[in-house]
């Protein structure tokens, strides 16, 4: 009897570690370069969710194939909360109708975690374009004889569709010029080559602080935050432009309820930290946080309506 009892609680110590054991670092994959808008959220973020967490919060860059290479890295890690999946909706919403073939899937390789902030796009044109708002410049498209040329950072991106829904809402003649990202679009923005562009707030904050661009409307149902003077493309009589570029956390699939349910709490906390709110906030980005059922409700009514819209000017990526 005793050997008996000896040999089970020997039993039960090898398995304590395997039940209990809790990952000592939690490593974040962004699907971006260090020192982009993503990037930049997910480190604002990690220290204070690291406390919260009682673990160490690392940073790592998985960039590249439009946020497919961090996608698989985070899907084939072991689903025990030490690794998860930072990006923004175009990875989690919008590839897959860009892409007849993707290494990924959101519904089979990944379970939501929570939204973390929303960034609504902006209307910008060069300081010396004469319209004051978006209804000038769409009416000021009009009256051309050619379509105004738009930049965006690239096709299939958020920037992309919002002129595809602009063109679509207010009968604008415009002409889609893609770019291999934001920033050679707002440089040649400024240098006259394009008329306009449709940007994320903390990307573009820094030029209009500075007076090199001028914000004509938001894509938003209500004014941003840091800029309380510019009306929404609503408010112009503009409806249809439904943007919101939302970035989010995802971990990998078969991850338990209560791992997520963990993070989850923790993030949130994170997210209502005054501090942190603050930072977010002045750079142009709005915290939000959300449960995870919420993030697979936004998650799926964005994936039917950009794809609904990417099938329609049978948009594919290049």
């Amino acid at each position: 009897m005793i050997k008996r009892y000896l040999l089970a609680a020997a039993f039960a110590a090898l398995l304590m570690p395997a039940v209990h054991a809790q990952p000592k670092t939690t490593r974040i994959v962004v699907s971006f370069t260090s020192g982009g808008p993503v990037d930049a959220v997910a480190r604002t973020l990690s220290e204070p969710l690291g406390k919260e967490l009682g673990r160490t919060v690392i940073i790592d860059n998985k960039p590249g194939a439009n946020g497919a290479i961090g996608a698989v890295d985070v899907m084939k890690s072991a689903p025990d909360g030490s690794t998860l999946w930072f990006t923004s909706v175009g990875a989690a919403a919008i590839n897959s109708s860009l892409y007849e073939k993707l290494p990924y899937d959101m519904q089979r390789d990944f379970v939501p975690v929570s939204l973390v902030v929303n960034n609504v796009e902006l209307l910008v044109a060069q300081q010396g374009n004469p319209a004051r708002d978006a209804a000038e410049f769409v009416a000021a498209t009009k009256k051309q004889a050619e379509p105004t040329p738009m930049g965006s950072s690239g096709t299939g991106s958020i920037p992309h569709l919002a002129i595809e829904q602009l063109a679509d809402s207010s009968g604008a003649k415009l002409l889609h010029v893609p770019y291999k990202g934001a920033a050679p679009a707002i440089t040649d923005l400024m240098g006259g080559q394009i008329s306009g562009f449709f940007g994320d707030v903390p990307g573009l904050l820094g030029h209009l602080q500075g007076g090199r661009l001028k914000a004509l409307g938001v894509a938003s149902v209500k004014r941003h935050p840091s800029l309380p003077d510019v009306k929404t493309l609503e408010e112009q009589g503009i409806r249809g432009v439904d943007t919101n570029n939302w970035y989010a956390l995802f971990a990998p699939a078969k991850t338990p309820p209560e791992t997520v349910a963990a993070i989850n709490k923790a993030l949130r906390s994170t997210l209502a930290d005054p501090a942190v709110r603050e930072k977010l906030l002045k750079t142009g980005t709005e915290p939000v946080g959300s449960t995870p059922q919420e993030l697979a409700a936004i998650q799926k009514r964005d994936t039917e309506k950009w794809a609904k819209l990417i099938r329609a000017k049978n948009i594919r990526a290049e």
